[in-house]
């Protein structure tokens, strides 16, 4: 039987190691887990572009079986959203 696998993409923060700590305590031996730190990269660049790959925007996120969490779907930052909230706008 093939293994369910899953993808944790991490960047060495303290919220990430606590949502891979408890990622590790549910896999079961029908997971394969894989994780990649883009803090530190990867010898061929796989992390990376798995990342760009999947859409990822932020971190932790968890991909299985080649497809985004919902709960890790974003689309990250809204440079228009933060200066419509104020981003590089002097306080005259």
């Amino acid at each position: 039987m093939a293994k369910r696998k899953i993808e944790v993409f991490v960047a060495g923060c303290s919220i990430c190691a606590d949502t891979l700590e408890q990622i590790n305590k549910e896999a079961c031996p029908s997971c394969e887990l894989i994780v990649y730190d883009l803090n530190k990269g990867c010898a061929t660049n796989e992390c990376k572009d798995k990342a760009k790959k999947y859409g990822i925007k932020r971190v932790p996120a968890v991909v299985i079986d080649g497809k985004l969490a919902d709960c890790c779907d974003t689309k990250g930052i809204d440079i228009e959203k933060l200066k419509s909230l104020g981003l590089g706008q002097d306080r005259n």
